[in-house]
C-alpha cells in the first residue's frame, strides 16, 4: 500500500522535478561554473579560461558594483516599509464598510494586472520633464502662490532618479498587498474585536494588538517576497533610464549592473565570466536574505 502511494505521489512530481532542474538548477550549476573563467561569450565554452575565484576578488574593488550594491540596499529599506505601511493602512480602511470600498479595491489593485515593463513606460511620461503629469500639478500649486516652477527632469537627475524608481515599484506593488491583507482581515473573527471594543480598545488598539499578530504570517511573507523584489528592480530600471542607470549611474542596480557588463559592453575582456560572478553573488544575497528575514520575523503562529 505505501509502495503503492509512493509511486502516486512520484507520478506527479516527476514532470515538476525535471523541469525545476533543467531550467534552475543546471542554469545556476553552469553559471557558477562560468564566474571561475574568462569567456567572453563569442566562443565556445571548451575555450574559456579557468581563473578560480579572480571575478570575486575583482568585484571587491570594483566601485561600480558597491554603489549598484549600495541602491539596492536603499531599496530594501525603503520598498518594504513603504509598501507594507500603505498596503496595511489600505486594507484597514477597506475593511471599515467605506463607501465605494469593492471600487477602490479594483483601481488599487489594476496596476499588478499590468507588465512592469508597461508600468514604466507610463510612469516614464508621467515624470516627463515637458508634458508629464508630475511637473504640471507641481507648477500648479507652485503658481496659485504666485511662484513659478521650471521644468524638472525627475529621471534625468541623479538627486531624484532613484527616488522615482522606487516610488513606481511601490506604487505597483501596494494593490497586490492590500488585496492579501484584506483577505486575511476578512478571516479574523469579529468576537475578538467586540470583546477588544468591551475593555474599552480604540480602533488604533485593535488594530496593533489584534490585527497585525493575526497577519504577522501574512506579513512574514509579504517581507520575504518584497526583500526579494528590492534586489531585483531590472525593469523598473531598465526602462524609465533606458537602460543607462540614471544620470551618473545613480539608479543602478546589481540586475542591471549585471547585464551591463555581460551584455551591454560594459565589459568587452570578460563579459561572461565576470557577469556571472556579478548574478552568483546576487543569488546568494538573495537566499541570504530571505533566510534572515524569516528568521528575525518569527514568532508563535497565533491559531483562531
Amino acid at each position: 500500500m505505501q509502495h503503492g502511494k509512493n509511486r502516486f505521489i512520484f507520478s506527479f512530481l516527476a514532470i515538476p522535478v525535471f523541469l525545476y532542474v533543467v531550467f534552475v538548477l543546471i542554469p545556476y550549476s553552469g553559471a557558477m561554473v562560468m564566474s571561475l573563467t574568462r569567456w567572453t561569450g563569442t566562443s565556445t565554452l571548451d575555450k574559456a579560461q579557468f581563473r578560480g575565484i579572480a571575478n570575486y576578488l575583482k568585484l571587491l574593488a570594483d566601485e561600480s558594483f558597491w554603489n549598484a550594491l549600495k541602491h539596492n540596499g536603499i531599496v530594501l529599506l525603503v520598498l518594504p516599509i513603504v509598501t507594507l505601511t500603505l498596503a496595511l493602512l489600505f486594507a484597514a480602511l477597506f475593511t471599515q464598510g467605506l463607501k465605494g470600498a469593492r471600487f477602490f479595491r479594483v483601481v488599487f489593485f489594476f496596476p499588478q494586472v499590468m507588465s512592469v515593463a508597461a508600468i514604466a513606460v507610463l510612469w516614464s511620461f508621467i515624470f516627463h520633464p515637458t508634458m508629464g503629469i508630475v511637473n504640471g500639478i507641481i507648477g500648479a500649486v507652485v503658481s496659485l502662490f504666485g511662484g513659478r516652477w521650471s521644468a524638472f527632469p525627475w529621471l534625468g537627475d541623479s538627486a531624484t532618479v532613484l527616488g522615482a524608481v522606487i516610488a513606481v515599484a511601490i506604487w505597483q506593488a501596494v494593490g497586490f498587498y492590500m488585496v492579501l491583507f484584506i483577505a486575511g482581515m476578512q478571516g479574523i473573527p469579529d468576537e475578538y474585536y467586540e470583546a477588544a471594543r468591551i475593555d474599552g480598545a480604540n480602533a488604533q488598539a485593535q488594530f496593533f494588538r489584534i490585527t497585525v499578530p493575526l497577519l504577522w504570517e501574512t506579513i512574514r511573507t509579504a517581507i520575504v517576497f518584497l526583500a526579494i523584489a528590492a534586489m531585483d528592480m531590472f525593469a523598473y530600471v531598465t526602462v524609465l533610464t533606458n537602460g543607462t542607470g540614471g544620470q551618473s549611474r545613480a539608479a543602478d542596480v546589481l540586475s542591471t549592473y549585471m547585464y551591463d557588463q555581460a551584455f551591454g559592453g560594459g565589459n568587452n575582456a570578460n563579459p561572461f565570466g565576470y557577469g556571472s560572478a556579478i548574478g552568483v553573488v546576487l543569488l546568494f544575497l538573495i537566499l541570504g536574505l530571505s533566510l534572515l528575514s524569516q528568521r528575525f520575523t518569527q514568532r508563535d503562529v497565533l491559531e483562531y
